[in-house]
């Protein structure tokens, strides 16, 4: 939930909605997910599309998409599983990879953040696009997470510790859906 909810929207943003689901339905899992009228996430904040993302993610986890058997499979299977959902990106795809699997390679390119800093940090002439961060990731393998975080770390560091990564408030675990 967390991470969809991160899609597109600042840290904050996405604590403030987070917290206000939180305090409407109490445990987030995939019973109350899939229980809750679609009001209350509209009264907490939550858009359209991320709603039909996560009502996408509740059925496919009740049709048998199993998230603990990602952890067993490559890392591009994986990524290709999780991206066969409507509404789960690249980027979302990779941030659950990161967080809730602690998938060392994970790398979201299409992260505003990780763009941000890798064009601060490499002194490129302009933001690089998803396809050119993960260009740029390639020679970081099988560690582009790791430089990931690093580049979250730089992100923040260089604006004074405001919110940039999109997980670190609490990474969404399998168990969340379960």
């Amino acid at each position: 939930m967390w991470i969809v909810n991160s899609q597109l929207i600042s840290v904050a943003a996405a604590k403030a909605i987070h917290g206000r689901l939180e305090a409407a339905l109490g445990r987030l899992d995939l019973a109350t997910l899939s229980a809750a009228p679609d009001d209350v996430f509209r009264a907490a904040g939550l858009s359209r599309p991320k709603l039909r993302t996560v009502r996408a993610l509740c059925y496919a986890v009740e049709s048998g998409l199993d998230l603990e058997a990602l952890k067993q499979m490559e890392e591009e299977d994986a990524r290709t599983t999780l991206l066969r959902v409507s509404g789960v990106g690249p980027w979302t795809a990779d941030v659950f990879l990161l967080f809730a699997h602690g998938r060392p390679d994970a790398f979201p390119g299409g992260d505003t953040a990780v763009q941000a800093a890798l064009k601060e940090a490499f002194d490129l002439p302009a933001r690089p696009d998803r396809l050119a961060a993960e260009a740029l990731a390639e020679r970081w393998r099988p560690l582009r997470g790791v430089a990931a975080q690093l580049l979250w770390a730089y992100y923040l560091r260089a604006r004074g510790g405001r919110d940039g990564a999109p997980a670190p408030h609490r990474p969404e675990t399998t168990e969340e859906l379960r």
